[in-house]
């Protein structure tokens, strides 16, 4: 209980993090890689699978009219989440009010870069109740540094190289093992990273233009250059978001899913590579600071400035959820089905024990019967 409670607070899929770090504790980082493989595998290929088979079925011009209510249903998760996380972490006014100002701020400034500031500015608001966490004995903090510089190193390195090479799959393992390193609370909180980057929102999506800014712009997307990476559109997201819920696994798998629809343009063999390099650079950084901080939590856990800005942190990872839920919703048709159908997921999810690929097998077999 106390490594997962570790995990919580450290950015990264805590479920895998746990994990890797039971396989560290008992068989050393052989285990532990061993253990994130085994974990990880089944969902990051299903997930991949997924992207191969929504890339043809656009590429064939197929009607995806079947997973319009799972579009939905995966905002119900997303609602269910923030809810869950929010249940567990805000426990004072001043958690509530981080978690509202987190809402509001990633609402409003809807860019990857606002996250880390959100994260790190909760976390120090309430680094400064330290006073109200219990005194315990000090130790001497002996930190070992070799896999926190290796986190950061390659980092650093996987920038460069996609800087200078311009290769798409480096630029997708960098991209990912950047969200990875500063994603705290989860697969919920991923969501809004992700969506922020790799979604291509429609300027009437923004705001309305006249017919002559339209044509203007259908002028620029036609002949401007292609962006570096595919971006995904928004049904085909939540559709995969959805389809990541329904599977046992971490939802963290959902990185394949983006990275092998970012190469769709490289046939077959490009989405699987971009499935692997995306786990890859989502999976390892939580793993490598998973290792770098065990060795010496004992010790650091002492400190009550430490303690104190996790109820900031996880606080504010819950506004970031609850903004990803309106966020997604939005570009849905506003309808009355649609709420409906986000409603009656969050309820059966609340009140219910379905499990989740019920949940969402219903949604798909509701969207085949009703096409």
């Amino acid at each position: 209980m106390e490594i997962n409670s570790l995990c919580q607070i450290l950015p990264g899929p805590a479920s895998t993090q746990t994990l890797t770090a039971i396989g560290f504790k008992i068989g050393g980082p052989n285990l532990a890689y061993l253990t994130l493989l085994v974990w990880i595998l089944p969902a990051v290929t299903i997930m991949m699978i997924a992207a191969i088979i929504m890339s043809s079925i656009q590429a064939k011009n197929w009607s995806i009219d079947f997973t319009r209510y799972i579009q939905p249903m995966a905002v119900g998760f997303v609602s269910y989440g923030a809810y869950v996380i929010s249940l567990k972490t805000i426990r004072t006014k001043t958690g509530f009010a981080i978690l509202v100002v987190a809402a509001v701020v990633s609402y409003l400034v809807q860019t990857p870069f606002v996250f880390p500031i959100i994260l790190l500015g909760a976390g120090l608001v309430t680094a400064l109740k330290y006073k109200n966490q219990p005194k315990e004995k000090k130790q001497k903090i002996v930190v070992p540094w070799a896999n926190f510089l290796l986190w950061i190193n390659v980092l650093i390195f996987a920038a460069v190289l996609g800087a200078a090479t311009k290769s798409l799959p480096v630029k997708l393992f960098e991209n990912f093992y950047r969200n990875g390193s500063l994603v705290f609370g989860g697969g919920q909180v991923l969501a809004p990273l992700l969506y922020t980057e790799f979604v291509e929102i429609e300027p009437d999506d923004k705001q309305e233009l006249n017919k002559v800014s339209k044509l203007k712009a259908k002028i620029k997307e036609k002949y401007a250059p292609k962006p570096l990476h595919h971006p995904t559109s928004h049904d085909e997201f939540l559709s995969g978001y959805a389809i990541a819920q329904a599977l046992p696994g971490p939802v963290f798998s959902f990185s394949a899913y983006i990275g092998a629809l970012s190469m769709r343009d490289y046939g077959t063999s490009g989405e699987i590579l971009g499935a692997i390099m995306s786990a890859l650079g989502i999976f390892l950084p939580g793993t490598f600071l998973i290792f770098f901080v065990i060795r010496f939590w004992d010790s650091l856990k002492k400190y009550r400035a430490v303690r104190a800005s996790i109820e900031g942190i996880t606080a504010a990872s819950s506004g970031l959820v609850l903004a990803s839920a309106v966020i997604l919703f939005q570009p849905l048709e506003n309808t009355f089905l649609n709420f409906a159908v986000t409603a009656t997921t969050f309820a059966l999810l609340t009140f219910t024990k379905i499990p989740s690929p019920f949940i969402i097998l219903g949604g798909l077999l509701l969207g085949f019967v009703l096409k």
